[in-house]
């Protein structure tokens, strides 16, 4: 666990209290509508398709690609000793796209090529929170 974690920490909602104590078990879950069989992230109680509330939980592969990414050299408080870091869209294997972080690698444009593969690690950042990050596969 990381000691003395000063960033936000994010709180779990009834739409995501399934996503982080997956997460917490360093497993990657995220939804899927049952009607029009479309995966999808965030989590949100209604699908943004087509607007069922017929959904489920499943675990992904935990595999990616590099989508897109900025790299961050004047970070928010909190943030001072990560820079420069990215702050990435990572296209899961599954379909959907999740905004993270790139860990693992100095974060320069040679080392984050577009369509890397990826796979996904947590940091386990509290008792109650792991926050999933992506580092080359």
């Amino acid at each position: 666990m990381s000691s003395g974690y000063n960033k936000p920490i994010p709180v779990p909602t009834p739409e995501s209290d399934v996503f982080w104590e997956k997460a917490k078990q360093h497993e990657l879950w995220i939804q899927k509508c049952l009607n029009c069989n479309k995966p999808f992230f965030y989590p949100r109680m209604n699908c943004p398709n087509c607007l069922s509330d017929n959904l489920e939980w499943f675990k992904t592969a935990g595999m990616g690609t590099l989508y897109s990414y900025m790299i961050n050299h004047r970070p928010v408080p909190g943030f001072e000793e990560d820079a420069p870091y990215a702050i990435a869209i990572v296209q899961l294997d599954e379909g959907p796209r999740m905004m993270t972080n790139i860990v693992g690698i100095e974060n320069t444009p040679e080392n984050l090529i577009l369509d890397m593969k990826l796979k996904v690690v947590f940091d386990d950042v509290s008792d109650e929170i792991a926050i999933p990050k992506w580092e080359p596969a």
